[in-house]
């Protein structure tokens, strides 16, 4: 099983760049994509839809072309769910789910703080609300592939200029407390009674690797790699023995970040 996760800031403009002619040559099961930046109805046709694939998409309602996330598959899900309760968070498009019989595979969007203090009180509200819920799903039973731009490096291995950026949002010692609170790469950190326990698949198949999926359009970043690595796939325990491999492409430039494929065996 295949699955791409892609933060596209802006899916019509990452399509004229020949995102889904690469993505239509990667064999992937399931494309997770995050910042459509349009409405359902302006992505339709062959330009955003390869064959053998159907999409679902859950748009940005408060503001048209902003955010919006949506799901590309080969298999019809059981179930999509585009919300999970809380308005001001779910009409800015930033969750969408699709269900496999066990299996869930999700396209987040963790919002950004980095305009300014009013979006990162509510980055810090997001992260309070989501944090029981996630503790919900590690409990449930089921295996989750939770996909998408969090918007927090985990360690200086994530991050080109770590030190410099210890006061900007993404790299905030609360952030990163809380996003590494979630997880546990080294089963024996595992606590599933806090909601400890979702494991970072590049982390566990990379320890000591120092990629990055976003590069900032300022400058010459991406030329000279000095990057951030806020795309991530976090699965359940019981998908960890599953991660085979994975790859952070940026041979092309479809967005300022970059896809980021995981295989699990079947």
């Amino acid at each position: 099983m295949r699955i791409i996760s892609f933060n596209a800031n802006g899916l019509r403009s990452a399509a004229t760049k020949g995102f889904f002619d690469w993505f239509s040559q990667q064999d992937a099961d399931v494309l997770c994509i995050q910042e459509t930046k349009a409405q359902e109805h302006q992505l339709t046709g062959p330009t955003f839809l390869p064959e053998g694939y159907k999409a679902w998409f859950r748009d940005a309602t408060t503001k048209k072309g902003y955010s919006g996330v949506a799901i590309y598959s080969r298999r019809e899900p059981d179930e999509v769910r585009t919300a999970l309760g809380w308005a001001e968070f779910d009409e800015e498009g930033r969750y969408i789910e699709a269900r496999y019989g066990n299996l869930s595979v999700v396209s987040f969007y963790i919002p950004s703080g980095s305009s300014g203090e009013i979006r990162q009180e509510y980055k810090f509200r997001v992260m309070a609300w989501l944090r029981p819920i996630l503790e919900q799903w590690l409990a449930s039973g089921r295996e989750y592939v939770l996909c998408g731009d969090w918007n927090i490096v985990r360690s200086a291995l994530d991050i080109k200029n770590w030190k410099s950026n210890q006061k900007n949002s993404g790299c905030l010692p609360p952030e990163r407390d809380w996003l590494n609170g979630l997880c546990a790469d080294v089963l024996e950190d595992a606590d599933a009674g806090s909601g400890r326990g979702w494991v970072d698949a590049y982390r566990v198949l990379h320890p000591q690797g120092q990629d990055y999926t976003w590069w900032s359009n300022r400058g010459a970043a991406r030329a000279n790699d000095v990057g951030w690595r806020i795309d991530y796939q976090f699965v359940t325990p019981g998908l960890r023995d599953r991660l085979q491999r994975c790859a952070i492409y940026r041979e092309q430039r479809f967005s300022d970040h970059a896809p980021f494929t995981v295989d699990y065996a079947e």
